[in-house]
Formats: C-alpha cells, structure tokens, sequence
C-alpha cells in the first residue's frame, strides 16, 4: 500500500493525552476524523504526523506546543466592563463562558480575572501552550 503524502484525504482514531497522561480528546468512541493532509485545518504536528503512515498503521506521536494548539496570544485577552454581563451571573476565574463580541460573533472564552468592575476574558485555546501526546493510527486513504 502506498503511503500517505500531503494532499491525500484520510480517516486517522486519535487519543490525544496531555504531559500529564490525562486523556484531553479521542476519536475512538465516535467516526474516525476525516482531513487532507496539508491543508492545515488541523493542528500542523497531527497532519506531519501522517505523511509516510500505511493504513493501517498506529504511532504515538510528541508535539510541542508550537505545533499543537499554540502558543498563548496576548492580544486574544479582553478587558470587558462587568457591567456587560447579566447581574444574576457569578464569574469565577477558569469558567468558560459563551461571550458575543461587539461584532455579533459568539465565542467560548474562559474567565481570567474578576475586580469589582471589570473582567479579564481569554480566547485562546484551551491547550495553548501545552505540549500533547497524540496516538494515531490511519485508518484509511481515500
């Protein structure tokens, strides 16, 4: 069997950990994940990954931070006045909340900080920063 190359389109089961062994995301229980390799749709250290891998054919997989989710990006903070926000709502530092930016786009942010009137918000990913394990195993070319 021909191995896979950029371009081509696959279905890859993932178990992705965290250093810490801690199971963060998998496609085991569900339809395997469809991509194209190299269209970069996906975190880059996943489609890397599978260049050269036969159907098939399993790995486990280290990828920095810079080639998972990111490294964590300054300008994805926001200060929003607290007064924004529905009185009965308590925010805590880690919540993830849906907030609606000025532009009418919904987001799932998480809660930084909280003063007595203002709320500091965090876009980024929740795994920004953070290196991650991904077993794989290619499942099909297509």
């Amino acid at each position: 069997m021909t191995p896979a190359k950029k371009g081509d389109r696959v279905r890859v089961h993932y178990v992705g950990k965290l250093k810490t062994g801690s199971v963060f995301d998998t496609s085991i229980t569900r339809d395997p994940l469809e991509l194209t390799i190299g269209e970069g749709v996906w975190i880059p250290g996943l489609e890397e990954a599978l260049v050269g891998m036969r159907p098939g054919e399993s790995k486990i997989t280290e990828i920095p931070a810079d080639q998972a989710y990111g490294m964590r990006n300054k300008s994805l903070l926001m200060e929003v006045d607290k007064s924004q926000f529905p009185e009965p709502l308590k925010l805590e530092a880690g919540q993830p909340i849906h907030y609606v930016k000025p532009d009418g786009q919904g987001i799932v942010v998480i809660v930084r900080e909280v003063s007595d009137s203002t709320v500091i918000l965090d876009a980024n990913h929740p795994l920004a920063e953070k290196d991650i394990t991904l077993d794989i195993r290619l499942v099909e070319i297509l």
